[in-house]
């Protein structure tokens, strides 16, 4: 089913964070890049999203479902939402935290479904070893990655990550951005990954989202979106859209010359 997003306005008390947000259905099995600078409202679309901040207009709909009108619960078996920060509880270890994520959504008692599903979700993600380790012991990087297996393993329609690279090396950005490209795609579901770096947007993205204070600027294919000169606009740097040796885009920035 896909997903569609239609007037969608939200805000905090009388400060307006979104404006009109209007977005053409997102098909199964898509990768979404959603860009954009610091407080442009990534993180507000994505509470929205998830129902963790209420609209004051508009329409969120999976297919004819209008999410906004489901309970907590059953929204919550709708979409996954890793934000930027996550707690942790340290006397867990990895694999009961995971466990703890799935039966959220799926009630308390544990069968042996769901430990295979828990297995399945660390071994796709390559941090099988892990499970036994508890969460106090684990590294920044490495606990990020525990917390997109926490949201991929209850196996949403929409999975929301806001910047899941933040906290990890070159090799496990992309090692995890390819690994959830990859299991969406399996299952058909949609991802919308916040990114701040256009160079990994560019290379595991189907489709980009630019927005800036709170309204949608461009929306299509990386290679049209980053071509853009509202690119070098909104994050206030010059731009140029390269292809690397193996054909990959590349976006080449510099800081603008002030005058």
């Amino acid at each position: 089913m896909s997903l569609t997003i239609e007037g969608l306005r939200a805000g905090y008390g009388r400060v307006q964070a979104l404006h009109d947000i209007n977005i053409a259905p997102i098909m199964p099995g898509q990768f979404v890049g959603l860009i954009g600078p610091n407080a442009s409202g990534k993180s507000t679309l994505f509470k929205t999203l998830s129902g963790m901040l209420r609209p004051s207009s508009g329409t969120i709909c999976l297919g004819e479902t209008d999410l906004c009108a489901l309970c907590r619960r059953d929204r919550a078996r709708c979409i996954a939402y890793m934000p930027q920060a996550f707690g942790c509880n340290a006397i867990l270890t990895v694999y009961e935290s995971v466990l703890l994520a799935l039966k959220q959504t799926t009630g308390w008692r544990v069968g042996g479904d769901n430990l295979d599903r828990v297995s399945q979700t660390l071994e796709a993600l390559k941090i099988s070893h892990l499970a036994d380790r508890g969460l106090g012991n684990l590294s920044g990087g490495q606990a990020q990655m525990v917390a997109v297996a926490q949201t991929l393993v209850r196996d949403p329609s929409i999975v929301l990550l806001d910047e899941p690279t933040s906290a990890l090396d070159l090799h496990h950005q992309l090692s995890i951005l390819s690994s959830v490209r990859h299991e969406m795609q399996r299952r058909g579901s949609i991802v919308m990954a916040a990114l701040h770096d256009l160079n990994l947007a560019a290379e595991f993205c189907d489709r980009l989202i630019l927005i800036r204070e709170g309204r949608i600027v461009a929306d299509g294919t990386p290679e049209d979106i980053l071509s853009l000169a509202e690119i070098g606009e909104t994050y206030r740097v010059d731009t140029a859209l390269e292809h690397t040796r193996r054909g990959s885009l590349y976006v080449d920035a510099t800081l603008e010359t002030l005058n």
